[in-house]
C-alpha cells in the first residue's frame, strides 16, 4: 500500500487528500506484537512527522488524525505517545474553535476543516493509563482551560462542538474500560497489563470531567448531552458523580420559579439512576436517596406545566422500573443480619403505600382539569391534542410500571381507589375518560382475575341495564353514563385472555346489544371491544414484566426485596410468562366469528347483489365490524392461498418463499374468514364503484380492509416501529455499558424477546405473486385511479407496500398502469392519468415503477411516458399534472442506475464456486448442478446478453421515434432527450441515430436541449477516443542515476529533469520526439512509483490526420456536421449569446466538448474554427470572451498528442490571440480568463507548454491599459503557475526578480495582487520532513531583501503614516515613503498567506513583529486606512499560527523587545497578542517550563506599565491566564501584589488654589495601583466559584476604597464585576466566607442608603 500510494504524497496536489484518505481507510493497525514491524512501524514516524510539521489544517489532516485514532485504539501500550501529548492536544484545543482573546478573527478554514470530535475522544481514550500519566495531566490541563465555556452564561456555533466532546469522551473511557475488564477475550490484541486503566486513573479522569459536566446539566443546548455523560461517568465512579448532582437536584424540587432547573437535574437524575439505587460498595448510602426524591417528584404532576409534568412522569417511571415498591418494614425487627443501610431501607420502605397513592391522586386532579368541559368550549374538537396524548401516553406508562412493581398488598389498595374513582363519576369518552380507562386497564393488566372480578360485572350490569330499551339503539346522541362503562369495558378487556374466558357469556351478550348502534361514537367503542377480546384471547404475547421473575407475593422470611434494587434481569433465565391461546380460547374465537361476522359478511353479499335495504351507514357500521373482527383474529386466519402467476421470468432457480415458523397452528378444519372476506369485499368494491363511488368512507374502509387482508398477522409495521424507537430511548437511559453482557432490566429484555416476535411476524419481503394478490392488486390500481383524491392516495400507499412485497408482480402489473397513459385511448379522464403517474411515480422509500432495474421494464416504461404527451387526458394547463411530470422525470434522472448489458461470469469463478459446492463447510443441501444444467445456463446466459443489447437499441430507437413526432409537446421532448441522454455508457457505443440527433441538436432552439447535447456530445467524443499506447519506465535508468537511500521528498537531483529549464525546451521535431514527458504534476515529488507509466513514442501512436474514408460511422456524423461552415457559424452563435446575466461562469462542459472534438479529429476543425476565435477575441463582451476562452483551453489540452509541426502552428496561431483577449480584458471576464489558462495547463508537462509560458511572463506588471489589466495580468499567470506546483522554478525566480522592484505598486488592486501570487511563489518553500530544501525561491532570502528595504521604518521613533501620493510619476519620492508602499504589499503578502501556505515561516515573520507593532491601533475602529486595518489584521492571524516547541523562545524574546519600546501602543498590543497566542498553542508552551515564566515575568513587568491602558490590559490578560490555568495563584504571587499594594503614596502638598494640578502619576501610584491591579485580576479570574483564598483578596482589596484615582475606578470595578457573576449562586458562595468578612462585602456591595 505503502509503495502504491506513497507516490501520490504531494502537498500541492489534489492527490495528498486522495492518498491521505486511502491511508486512513486501508493501513492495517491491528497486527499482533510481533509482526509490528510489517505494520504500523513502517509507517508511523514518516505520517506522525508529517502531522507535526503541518500548521494550516489543510483539508487533509483531518484523515491523518482519524487514522493516528484507529491505531491508538488498536494498539494501546505499544506506542510511546509521550513525546507526542503536549502537541497533539494543541492541535485539539485549536480545533474547537473558541473565541479568545479582544480581537476575535478565525481564518475561515480553521471552520471547515476541524477535527471530528468522535475521533478525538478514541484517540484520547486509548492514551489515557500508562506508566507516565502524561495524557490524564494534558486532559486535566485541557478541561481546566475550557470550562468556563461550558458554564450556560454563554453561548456561540463552538458550543454544539464542545458539549459533544463532553458527550462522547466518558462514554469511549468506559468502552475502553469495559475491554480491559469484562469483555470476552477476541482475536484483538488485548491490552498489556502495565497500561490498563488503574483505579487511580479512573479517579482522575472522573475528577478532571465532574466541573464541566456539571456546569453544562444546565446548558442552552438542553442537558442531554451532560445527563448521558454522567450515565458513564457514575458507572465508574459513582461516589463523586451523583452527590453533587443531588445537590442541585434537592433544591431543584423545592423551587417553583424555575422549572428549567428541575427539568435539567431530573433528566440527570434518570441518567444516573441505576448507579444510585444499586449502591454497591462504592456507593452504599446510593439507595437512601430514593423515596425522598420519588415523594418530593411528585409536586411535578402539574397539569399547567407540560414539559414538567413528562420529565416528572419519567423520572418517577425510570426509578419505580428499578426498585420492587414492597412493604418491608415489619422485617426489622424479626432480622438481625441487615446491615445500618439495609435497616434504613426497611423502615424507609414503609412509605411506598403511602407513595402511589399521592401519585394516583395527582394523576386524578391532572385528569380533572383536562377533561374536555374544561380545556375546550367548542366540541367540535374531537380528537386530543398532540401534547394531551403525550400526557396520556406518559400516565398510563407510568401508572403501569408502577403497579407492576408493587407488592399484592399496595395492589389492593390501588385497585379499590382506582374502581372507585372510575366507577362513581361518568367521564366524556374523548380526552379524560381515555385517560381514566388506561389507568384502569393499567390495573386490570397486573392483576387481570382481581381486577375484572370489580369491573366486568359492574360495567356490564351498568350497560344492559340501560341498552335493554329498544329506542335506545336508534338514538343518534347517546346517553353518557352507557359510553362510558362501554369504553371502560372495552379497555379493561385488553389482558390475559384465559382470564377473560369466565366472562364470556355476559361479554358477547354486551356485544350483541351494542354492536348495531345506530351512534357512531357507541359502535365504535363496541368495535373496540370486539377487538380487544379477540385480540386478547388469540394473540402470543408475554403476560408479566416484573423486574423479577416470580413477582414479590413471596412471604418476607425467605425473600427480602431491598437485594433486589436495580438488579438487571437474566438473559439466561428470564423466565417469561407467555400466554399462549388454548383450545378453549380458539374455540372462542371462531365461536364470536361465526355469532357476528357471518351475518355481516351475508348482508353485505345481499348488498353488492344489488338487494335493497341497506342505507351507506349501514355499510359502514358492518365494515367497521368486520374491520375489526380482522384485526382481532387475524392472526388465527391462514394466509390468502392461491395459483401462482406463471411466467413472469424464466429461470433454472428455485423461486419459493421463505416462511418464518411464528407460533401459530392453522386449523384447517374450520372456514378460513380471511377468504370469505376476501371474496364479499372484492364483489362489494365493484359493486361501489358502480353505482356509489361517491360513497369514500366505505371505500377507505375497504382499502384498509385489503391491505390487512394481504399481509397483517396480529400487528402493524407503523405500532412496531414506534414500540422500536421508545424501547431504544429507554435502552439508551438505562443501559450500563461498563459491564456490557446486556445488562439490561428485566422488562426491557422482555420487551426486546417481544418486539424479535412482531419482527418475525411483520417480514413479508419476498412472498410468491399468487393469482388471487393479482385479483387484489388490480383492485388496488383500479382504486388508484379513481376519482378521489384522498381514494387514490391512500389506494396508492398499499399498493406501493404490495409492490414491494411480492416477487416479480411489478411485471405484471406495468402494463396496466401504462395502459391508461395510451395516446389512442379517449375515455380517460385527467384523475384516471393523474392516479397512474402517481403509480408510476411511487413513494419515497418503495419501488418506483418508472425506474425499475430491469430492461423488460424500462423499454416499456420510459417511451410510455413520452408518448402520454399526446394522449387526450394531458394537458399542461394544469399545474399538478406539470409537476408530476418534472417530478418523474427527476426521480429517474436521480435514481437512475446504468443497467448492464453484459452478465457473463469468468470461468474461473464458476470453478471456484464448484470447488465450494463440493468442500462441504459450510454444509448445504442443494443439488449439484450437472453439466447438462450448467451448458444450459451458459446458453441462456448468452441469450440475455444479446436479448439486453438488443432492448437497449430497441429503447434507443423508440425514443428516438418519439422526437421525431411533431406533435410532441416540448416539454415530453425535453423529458425524452433527458432519458437519452441517461443512455449514454461507457461499455456499448450509442447508436448511430441517436449520435446524429445529438449533434444536431447542438443548434436546437432551446437552451435546455443544447445544454443536454453538450454534455452528450462530449460523452460520445469520450466512446470514440482513441486509446494510446503507455510503456513502463524505470526513472533511475532513463537518467543513469541510483535510487537514492531512504525516504527524500522534493527538488533531488533524480527528478530535476521533470523542471522547466529555458536552456533545454524541445524547440525542433528531433527534440519533441526524444523529450520523456511526464503530465501528472504528482510524480515524482516525494518518491517515483515502481512503474512510471509514460507514453510511447509517437511512431507507436495512432496515425493523425485521418481522412473521412478511413473512419467509422460515427466519427463521420460528427466530422460531417463540424466541417460545414454554416453549422459551426450558428454553434458559435449559440455559444456566445449569454444565458444569465452576471451568473455565468467558464463552462467545463462545453470545455470538453471542443478538447474532445480536437483530441479525436487534431486540427481537422481549426481552420473552420479560426477567423470565429480571431472576430471574438476583438470584441469585448462578457459573453463572447467567455466563448472564446473555453475553446482555447479545449484546443490546448486537445492538442496532447499533436505532432510537432501542428503544436507549432497552433502557438503562432494562438499568442497573438491570447495576447488580444489579455489587452481586452475586463472585470466580468477576467475570471473566466483565469480559468480557461488554468484548465489548460492542469495536468500537462510544463514543457508542452513553453510558448505559454513565456508569452504570459513577457511583462505583466508593464502599465498599459491601467492598473486592472496589470492586476488581470498576474491573476492569468498565477493560475498557470499555480497548476505547475513544483516544476517550474526557474519561472517563479523569473517572475519573483521581475515583482521585487514592482512591489512599491500604488495600486491597491495591483498590491493585493501581487500579495497572492507571492503566495504562489513561495507555496513550495515548506518544511515538512524527509523534504530536501527547494530550488524554487525561499522565503528567508526575500524577507532579508525587504527587511533592507524596510530599514527606514525600523529606525525613528515618529508615527508611521500612510502618504498617499497616487501620481506614479513626478520625481523619485524619498526612502521612507517608497518604504511604506512595500510595506502595504508586504502586508498584503503575509494576509495572503496566512491560510494557503503548509507551515508558517515564524522566524522570518518575527523580523516583521516591531514593525506591525509600531503600526497597528489599539481601538477597533474601522475609520483607519488600509495599512493600519492589514497590520492589525496581520498581527491576528500570525498570533494564531501554530508554533513548534522550538520557535517559542525566539517568539517571546521578540515580544520581551518589543514591550521595552517607547510607544504605548506597542506595549499595549503586545499583550492582547500575547492572549491569543497562548491559548492557541497552550499545551506547547506549558510543556515548557521556561517559556511559562518568561510569560509570566512579561506580564507583571507590564503590570508596572506607566501607562493606564497599558496596565489595564496586563491585568485582564493576567486574569485570563489565571483563568485558563496557563498560570497558578500561588503564594509568591500573591504576596507579590500585597507587598506592591502597600507603597505608601507620598502626602498631598497644601496646593493653592487655582495652581496647575501635579497630574503625571509618581512612581509610587503606578506600583500601588499594580499591586491593586493585580489582585483584582486574581478575583475577577474565577467568575463561578469562591476558592479559599478569595475571601482574603477581597478583604485587602476593600481596604483600597477611597484611594486616588485611578485606584478608586478599579476597585469598584471589580467589585461590581465581582457581584455580577457571583449573583447566581450566592447562597452556595457564602459559605465561604466569616460573619466579619459578609459584613464588610454587604456593606460593600450593597450601594448606601440615600435616607439615612
Amino acid at each position: 500500500m505503502l509503495e502504491e500510494w506513497r507516490p501520490l504524497l504531494c502537498p500541492f496536489d489534489v492527490t495528498m487528500q486522495r492518498a491521505i484518505s486511502y491511508f486512513e481507510l486501508f493501513l492495517p493497525t491491528t497486527l499482533p506484537p510481533e509482526l509490528h514491524h510489517k505494520g504500523f512501524k513502517l509507517w508511523f514516524n514518516e505520517l506522525i512527522d508529517l502531522w507535526m510539521s503541518v500548521q494550516n489544517l489543510p483539508g487533509w489532516e483531518v484523515h491523518l488524525v482519524n487514522l493516528f485514532a484507529r491505531l491508538a485504539n488498536d494498539n494501546i501500550g505499544y506506542i510511546d505517545w509521550d513525546p507526542y501529548i503536549p502537541k497533539i492536544f494543541t492541535r485539539i484545543l485549536r480545533s474547537l474553535n473558541l473565541p479568545v482573546g479582544t480581537s476575535q478573527m478565525l481564518v475561515p478554514r480553521y471552520l471547515t476543516n476541524a477535527y471530528d470530535i468522535g475521533h478525538v475522544v478514541i484517540w484520547i481514550s486509548a492514551m489515557l493509563g500508562g506508566p507516565s500519566k502524561q495524557t490524564q495531566k494534558q486532559l486535566s490541563g485541557l478541561f481546566n482551560s475550557i470550562t468556563s465555556f461550558f458554564h450556560p452564561s454563554n453561548h456561540g456555533r463552538w458550543l454544539m462542538k464542545l458539549m459533544k466532546l463532553l458527550q462522547r469522551l466518558p462514554a469511549s473511557v468506559v468502552r475502553r474500560l469495559h475491554r480491559e475488564r469484562y469483555r470476552k477475550p477476541t482475536w484483538l490484541m488485548p491490552v498489556p497489563d502495565s497500561h490498563k486503566l488503574t483505579e487511580q486513573d479512573i479517579t482522575d479522569f472522573v475528577e478532571s470531567m465532574k466541573q464541566p459536566v456539571l456546569l453544562a446539566m444546565f446548558s442552552k443546548t438542553g442537558s442531554l448531552d451532560a445527563a448521558q455523560a454522567l450515565q458513564n461517568l457514575a458507572l465508574m465512579r459513582p461516589e463523586l458523580v451523583i452527590p453533587p448532582v443531588l445537590e442541585k437536584t434537592y433544591p431543584a424540587m423545592e423551587t417553583l420559579t424555575e422549572p428549567h432547573q428541575l427539568t435539567a437535574t431530573l433528566s440527570c437524575m434518570i441518567g444516573v439512576a441505576r448507579s444510585l439505587v444499586s449502591g454497591g460498595r462504592r456507593y452504599p448510602e446510593g439507595p437512601t436517596h430514593m423515596l425522598p426524591l420519588l415523594m418530593r417528584a411528585l409536586p411535578g404532576v402539574d397539569p399547567n406545566d407540560f414539559s414538567k409534568c413528562m420529565i416528572t412522569f419519567q423520572f418517577i417511571a425510570t426509578f419505580s422500573t428499578l426498585v420492587p415498591l414492597v412493604d418491608c418494614s415489619s422485617i426489622v425487627h424479626e432480622r438481625d443480619d441487615l446491615t445500618e443501610v439495609e435497616r434504613e431501607l426497611c423502615s424507609a420502605s414503609a412509605e411506598f403505600e403511602d407513595f402511589v397513592l399521592q401519585f394516583m391522586d395527582r394523576c386524578f386532579a391532572l385528569i380533572d382539569s383536562s377533561t374536555l368541559e374544561q380545556t375546550r368550549e367548542e366540541v367540535e374538537m374531537e380528537k386530543m391534542t398532540h401534547l394531551e396524548s403525550l400526557v396520556e401516553l406518559g400516565l398510563s406508562s407510568t401508572f403501569s410500571t408502577i403497579l407492576t412493581q408493587c407488592s399484592m398488598d399496595i395492589f389492593k389498595v390501588a385497585l379499590e381507589k382506582v374502581f372507585n374513582f372510575a366507577t362513581s363519576n361518568i367521564f366524556e369518552t374523548r380526552v379524560a375518560g381515555r385517560m381514566v380507562a388506561d389507568m384502569c386497564r393499567a390495573a386490570a393488566k397486573c392483576h387481570p382475575a382481581e381486577s375484572l372480578k370489580l369491573f366486568v360485572p359492574h360495567c356490564c350490569s351498568a350497560i344492559s341495564q340501560i341498552a335493554v330499551h329498544e329506542e335506545i339503539l336508534n338514538e343518534e346522541e347517546l346517553d353518557k353514563e352507557l359510553l362510558w362503562n362501554l369504553q371502560l369495558l372495552s379497555e379493561v378487556s385488553r389482558v390475559d385472555g384465559d382470564k377473560l374466558l369466565p366472562y364470556r357469556t355476559q361479554l358477547v351478550h354486551i356485544l350483541q346489544l351494542t354492536l348495531h348502534l345506530k351512534c357512531k361514537q357507541g359502535y365504535s367503542l363496541a368495535c373496540n371491544l370486539l377487538h380487544h377480546i379477540l385480540r386478547s384471547t388469540a394473540l402470543t404475547y408475554p403476560t408479566e414484566y416484573c423486574s423479577i421473575p416470580g413477582g414479590f407475593h413471596r412471604p418476607l422470611q425467605d425473600y427480602l426485596p431491598i437485594k433486589d434494587w436495580g438488579r438487571p434481569g437474566d438473559l439466561w433465565n428470564l423466565q417469561i410468562q407467555w400466554h399462549v391461546p388454548s383450545a378453549e380460547e380458539k374455540a372462542f374465537v371462531f365461536y364470536v366469528l361465526d355469532l357476528l361476522l357471518q351475518p355481516e359478511l351475508l348482508r353485505l353479499q345481499k348488498y353488492a347483489q344489488g338487494e335493497p335495504g341497506m342505507s351507506r351507514d349501514d355499510v359502514l357500521q358492518s365494515l367497521s365490524i368486520i374491520q375489526h373482527c380482522l384485526l382481532g383474529a387475524g392472526s388465527m386466519l391462514p394466509p390468502l392461498q392461491g395459483q401462482p402467476v406463471p411466467d413472469l421470468v424464466s429461470t433454472m432457480v428455485n423461486l419459493n418463499e421463505t416462511t418464518l415458523y411464528t407460533g401459530v397452528e392453522y386449523d384447517n378444519s374450520r372456514e378460513n374468514y380471511r377468504e370469505a372476506i376476501c371474496r364479499v369485499m372484492r364483489q362489494l368494491l365493484r359493486y361501489i364503484l358502480e353505482h356509489s363511488e361517491d360513497d369514500t368512507k366505505s371505500l377507505f374502509s375497504i382499502i384498509k380492509i385489503i391491505s390487512d387482508l394481504l399481509n397483517f398477522k396480529g400487528s402493524h409495521k407503523h405500532e412496531f416501529d414506534s414500540r422500536w424507537k421508545s424501547f431504544n430511548l429507554v435502552k439508551k437511559s438505562m443501559e450500563n455499558r461498563l459491564h456490557g453482557r446486556k445488562q439490561h432490566i428485566r422488562a426491557l429484555l422482555i420487551d426486546r424477546v417481544m418486539l424479535q416476535h412482531e419482527l418475525r411476524k411483520l417480514t413479508v419481503e419476498g412472498c410468491e405473486y399468487k393469482s388471487i394478490h393479482r385479483d387484489l392488486l388490480s383492485d388496488l390500481l383500479r382504486l388508484s385511479t379513481s376519482t378521489y383524491s384522498q381514494v387514490r392516495s391512500k389506494a396508492q400507499s398499499v399498493l406501493f407496500t404490495a409492490l414491494g412485497t411480492y416477487n416479480f408482480c411489478c411485471r405484471d402489473l406495468i402494463p396496466h398502469v401504462l395502459e391508461v397513459l395510451e395516446p389512442g385511448r379517449t375515455d380517460v379522464t385527467q384523475q384516471q392519468f393523474k392516479g397512474a403517474l402517481y403509480c408510476l411515480l411511487g413513494n419515497h422509500s418503495g419501488v418506483c415503477l418508472a425506474n425499475l432495474h430491469d430492461w423488460d421494464c424500462i423499454v416499456q416504461t420510459w417511451p410510455a411516458i413520452v408518448r402520454s404527451g399526446l394522449s387526450p387526458a394531458m394537458s399542461l394547463e394544469k399545474p399538478s399534472i406539470v409537476r408530476l411530470f418534472d417530478d418523474l422525470a427527476d426521480k429517474v434522472h436521480r435514481q437512475y442506475e446504468t443497467i448492464g448489458l453484459d452478465f457473463t461470469i469468468p470461468a474461473s469463478s464458476l470453478a471456484v464456486a464448484g470447488l465450494l459446492m463440493k468442500s462441504g463447510s459450510p454444509v448445504h443441501n442443494l443439488p449439484i448442478p450437472s453439466d447438462e444444467e450448467l451448458e444450459e445456463g451458459a446458453q441462456r446466459q448468452q441469450a440475455k446478453n444479446l436479448e439486453s443489447i438488443q432492448k437497449y437499441e430497441m429503447l434507443a430507437s423508440e425514443l428516438l421515434d418519439c422526437l421525431n413526432d411533431r406533435n410532441l409537446p416540448w416539454k415530453f421532448e425535453h423529458i425524452a432527450i433527458g432519458f437519452l441522454s441517461l443512455l449514454l455508457r461507457d461499455d456499448h457505443p450509442l447508436p448511430s441515430a441517436a449520435v446524429h440527433f445529438f449533434t444536431k441538436s447542438l443548434n436546437h432552439d432551446a437552451l435546455l436541449v443544447r445544454k443536454v447535447a453538450i454534455s452528450s456530445v462530449a460523452g460520445i467524443l469520450k466512446q470514440l477516443k482513441r486509446p494510446h499506447k503507455k510503456v513502463p519506465i524505470s526513472p533511475h535508468e532513463l537518467i543513469g542515476m541510483s535510487e537514492p537511500d531512504g525516504l527524500v521528498a522534493g527538488d533531488r537531483p533524480d527528478n530535476q529533469w521533470l523542471q522547466y529549464n529555458s536552456s533545454s525546451l524541445p524547440r525542433s521535431q528531433q527534440d519533441w520526439d526524444d523529450c520523456r514527458f511526464v503530465e501528472k504534476t504528482h510524480w515524482g515529488y516525494y518518491s517515483w512509483p515502481r512503474k512510471l507509466m509514460l507514453y510511447a513514442p509517437p511512431d507507436e501512436q495512432p496515425k493523425q490526420g485521418k481522412m473521412r474514408e478511413e473512419m467509422t460511422e460515427r466519427e463521420q456524423i460528427i466530422y460531417d456536421h463540424f466541417s460545414d461552415p454554416v453549422f459551426i457559424d450558428q454553434l458559435v452563435k449559440f455559444l456566445s449569446l449569454e444565458d444569465r446575466k452576471g451568473k455565468d461562469k467558464f463552462s467545463p462542459r462545453r470545455f470538453c466538448l471542443f478538447k474532445g472534438l480536437f483530441r479525436n479529429y487534431d486540427d481537422a476543425f481549426l481552420p473552420l474554427l479560426r477567423p470565429h476565435m480571431e472576430r471574438l477575441v476583438a470584441d469585448s463582451h462578457e459573453s463572447t470572451q467567455r466563448c472564446v476562452a473555453e475553446i482555447i483551453a479545449g484546443l490546448i489540452r486537445g492538442s496532447k498528442h499533436w505532432s510537432y509541426s501542428r503544436v507549432e502552428k497552433l502557438w503562432q496561431l494562438l499568442c497573438p490571440l491570447i495576447r488580444t483577449a489579455l489587452s481586452n480584458i475586463t472585470v466580468e471576464t477576467y475570471a473566466d480568463w483565469g480559468t480557461c489558462i488554468a484548465t489548460a495547463c492542469e495536468s500537462r508537462d510544463p514543457r508542452k507548454l513553453h510558448w505559454l509560458f513565456e508569452m504570459l511572463m513577457e511583462s505583466p506588471v508593464n502599465g498599459e491599459g491601467g492598473s486592472f489589466v496589470d492586476a488581470c495580468r498576474l491573476y492569468v499567470l498565477q493560475g498557470g503557475l499555480a497548476q505547475q506546483e513544483w516544476r517550474v522554478p526557474e519561472l517563479l525566480h523569473r517572475l519573483l526578480q521581475y515583482l521585487e522592484p514592482k512591489l512599491t505598486q500604488v495600486y491597491k488592486n495591483v498590491r493585493e495582487r501581487i500579495g497572492s501570487v507571492l503566495t504562489y511563489i513561495f507555496m513550495i518553500d515548506v518544511n515538512l520532513p524527509y523534504t530536501c530544501a527547494t530550488t524554487s525561491p525561499r522565503i528567508s532570502e526575500f524577507t532579508e531583501r525587504v527587511l533592507v528595504r524596510l530599514k527606514p521604518l525600523m529606525e525613528g521613533d515618529e508615527e508611521i503614516q500612510n502618504h498617499v501620493v497616487e501620481e506614479n510619476g513626478v520625481g523619485e519620492q524619498d526612502e521612507r515613503t517608497q518604504a511604506i508602499k512595500l510595506l502595504k504589499t508586504v502586508l498584503k503578502w503575509l494576509m495572503a498567506s496566512a491560510g494557503r501556505s503548509f507551515s508558517t515561516a515564524v522566524p522570518e515573520q518575527l523580523q516583521l513583529l516591531p514593525l506591525l507593532f509600531k503600526i497597528a491601533p489599539v481601538e477597533n475602529d474601522d475609520s483607519y486606512d488600509e495599512l493600519k486595518r492589514d497590520a492589525k489584521t496581520c498581527l491576528s492571524l500570525m498570533s494564531q499560527g501554530l508554533l513548534y516547541p522550538e520557535q517559542i523562545p525566539l517568539v517571546l524574546s521578540a515580544l520581551k523587545e518589543i514591550a521595552g519600546s517607547s510607544s504605548w501602543h506597542a506595549r499595549y498590543t503586545v499583550l492582547t497578542y500575547l492572549q491569543i497566542m497562548v491559548f492557541y498553542n497552550l499545551f506547547t508552551f506549558l510543556s515548557d517550563e521556561q517559556a511559562v515564566r518568561d510569560v509570566r515575568a512579561l506580564v507583571i513587568r507590564l503590570l508596572e506599565d506607566e501607562q493606564l491602558e497599558v496596565r489595564e490590559m496586563a491585568a485582564t490578560t493576567l486574569s485570563g491566564f489565571l483563568q485558563c490555568n496557563f498560570l497558578s495563584m500561588d503564594a509568591p504571587m500573591q504576596t507579590h501584589f500585597e507587598t506592591l499594594c502597600k507603597t505608601r503614596l507620598p502626602k498631598r502638598r497644601k496646593r493653592e488654589l487655582g495652581s496647575v494640578v501635579d497630574t503625571i502619576p509618581s512612581a509610587d501610584l503606578v506600583r500601588r495601583h499594580a499591586g491593586v491591579l493585580g489582585l483584582s485580576a486574581c478575583i475577577l479570574s474565577s467568575p463561578y466559584d469562591v476558592p479559599t483564598w478569595m475571601p482574603q483578596l477581597l478583604m485587602d482589596l476593600s481596604a483600597h476604597l477611597n484611594d486616588t484615582q485611578p485606584i478608586e475606578m478599579t476597585v469598584k470595578k471589580t467589585l461590581s464585576n465581582f457581584r455580577r457573576t457571583h449573583h447566581d449562586n450566592w447562597q452556595e458562595h457564602k459559605q465561604q466566607f466569616t460573619d466579619d468578612q459578609l459584613l464588610v462585602l454587604t456593606d460593600l456591595l450593597v450601594s448606601p442608603c440615600y435616607y439615612a
